[in-house]
């Protein structure tokens, strides 16, 4: 799409109790054309950063942000239950709670970069996890359950749809939970979530479906 505007900026709306990201005065609205007013002033700046930014192509892959949001009002919005339950869903089959038993240097890594997830998550979540060895199917504790239905049903909209790109990209609910805490930062979310699969590269090589798919990871994670 050619670039159609001169100048994009975040502006006000009282009546909507939100901000609106105007382009040469007319507001944006969301790809399904729904309302596209914002919660805080700092996101519709941000926003309309990208905007301006554009070239004399609009490139919406270069506009993370605006994809975020627009995503969160078009998609999770409406169906904020149902992600709501599929994020609590992953606590079920959590990546960091299925563990190897073998070769030793990899149950290592595994309890060296994932265990102090788990700890945290108990410590300041109160979310308590079991952990196993394999891929047997491992059954939660309903209340670990509900403490991640509650932390989940806590976010807004906008940081719900955050936590499901980090969730379903890295399969753990709570590698989503402790990157949005800013315990551990988006790299080491993607870092963390690889750690299998870095180690299958460093000792049996990368074929090119799997070069792709850790890139395609990456992209969405960060």
């Amino acid at each position: 799409m050619n670039r159609f505007y001169k100048k994009a900026e975040a502006v006000r709306d009282e009546d909507a109790q939100g901000w609106r990201i105007h382009l040469d005065g007319r507001p944006v609205k969301s790809p399904s054309k729904a309302e596209f007013v914002l919660p805080a002033e700092r996101l519709a700046h941000e926003i309309a950063a990208e905007w301006d930014a554009q070239g004399e192509k609009v490139l919406p892959t270069t506009m993370p942000i605006m994809q975020l949001a627009a995503t969160a009002i078009d998609r999770v919005r409406p169906h904020r239950f149902a992600v709501i339950a599929e994020l609590t869903g992953f606590g079920r089959s959590d990546l960091l709670c299925y563990r190897a038993s073998f070769p030793d240097d990899l149950v290592r890594q595994q309890a060296e970069a994932w265990q102090p997830l788990l700890d945290w998550a108990h410590h300041e979540l109160g979310i308590s996890l079991k952990v196993t060895e394999g891929v047997m199917p491992i059954t939660q504790e309903d209340e670990a359950l509900l403490r991640i239905q509650d932390e989940i049903e806590a976010l807004d909209d906008y940081h719900l749809t955050a936590l499901h790109t980090l969730t379903t990209v890295s399969g753990s609910v709570i590698i989503g939970l402790a990157t949005l805490r800013r315990r551990i930062s988006a790299e080491q979310a993607f870092e963390v979530s690889q750690l299998d699969e870095n180690y299958s590269i460093e000792h049996w090589g990368a074929d090119a479906e799997a070069v792709a798919r850790r890139e395609r990871h990456r992209a969405e994670l960060l």
